[in-house]
């Protein structure tokens, strides 16, 4: 009799695993309510699939809905205490509740610490939450067990894991610390060793961060020599407006960035128009300025930055 049911319950499995992927669709396209709502609804007919269960609370956590998410969280840890996901995505949940609410934070901290730790104990392998604990104990204060040392200890073993891991992480504790040469040391060695976007993007903040904007340009032309992306473009023209240097050069990108702009590009053209208003502004050249800051403005009307910047050039 079984192979007669078989017709019957492969198109349930099919269109419960349809049901997943449209989430997950959802999920990538950032749109987490439509995620919420589809998981809601499957799990209220399948409320033991761990992939649903774990979907929605990933996508209650992106919508800062915490205590949702944690009983989402915790459902796949009373059902699978050996999953280092879960108690990574557990304590990654508590630690962002806690940024958000410093009163409740003292109460949460016990919790991160163990739901990472546990996570590094089940999977030695598992760099996110080695990560995660090295920014935990250098962001905790001493009296509630903040410690560069554990910090270090957690960027040694990401090293032996992976180089590039290690030498950010390196990069990140000794910023952290007001260390700057070791800092540059750090993410320079991360560039040498991997030498993707995010290793030159790590560089580029923190030349921002320590108020270099020539070395940050500098190095967003070095990473436009690997990765030719037209992003760059747009954030040689953000430092050239900040900071009014290389002010010729920041329009030549700026509207380079604009002629060949796709969505994929990540910073809406709006605020390219934003920054060339800022450029020529630092040029006397109002009525361009003026010009610029207009079509930002039409483009995304509700920007407080935009109108506050129309109202200089206006004044100038």
């Amino acid at each position: 009799m079984i192979k007669f049911l078989i017709p019957f319950v492969m198109p349930i499995l099919v269109l419960s695993q349809s049901e997943i992927e449209k989430a997950r669709h959802f999920f990538q396209e950032k749109d987490f309510n439509k995620t919420e709502q589809l998981m809601v609804t499957f799990l209220e007919q399948y409320p033991n699939n761990f992939e649903a269960i774990e979907l929605l609370g990933d996508a209650y956590a992106y919508q800062k809905k915490w205590d949702k998410a944690k009983v989402e969280f915790k459902k796949l840890l009373v059902a699978d205490d050996n999953n280092a996901n879960y108690h990574y995505k557990y304590g990654g949940m508590l630690g962002m509740k806690a940024l958000e609410n410093k009163f409740n934070a003292i109460g949460l901290i016990g919790d991160i610490k163990s739901s990472f730790k546990r996570a590094v104990e089940l999977d030695t392998t598992h760099i996110e939450a080695r990560w995660a604990l090295v920014e935990l104990y250098m962001q905790l204060p001493g009296i509630f067990g903040g410690s560069k040392h554990k910090s270090l200890e957690y960027a040694e073993e990401l090293e032996r894991l992976s180089k590039v891991d290690g030498y950010l992480a390196k990069g990140y504790i000794y910023e952290y610390d007001n260390a700057p040469d070791l800092a540059e040391k750090y993410y320079k060695l991360a560039i040498t060793e991997g030498g993707s976007l995010t290793c030159f993007d790590k560089l580029t903040k923190f030349y921002e961060s320590e108020n270099q904007p020539q070395k940050a340009i500098e190095n967003i032309e070095e990473a436009q020599k690997r990765h030719p992306r037209n992003a760059l473009h747009y954030q040689i023209g953000k430092i050239a407006a900040e900071y009014n240097i290389q002010v010729e050069k920041g329009e030549q990108c700026l509207n380079t960035y604009l002629k060949n702009y796709s969505v994929t590009d990540g910073v809406p053209k709006a605020w390219a128009h934003y920054r060339l208003a800022q450029i020529h502004m630092h040029k006397k050249h109002k009525s361009e300025a003026l010009k610029h800051i207009e079509l930002a403005i039409a483009e995304l009307p509700k920007i407080k930055t935009f109108k506050e910047q129309k109202e200089k050039i206006v004044n100038m």
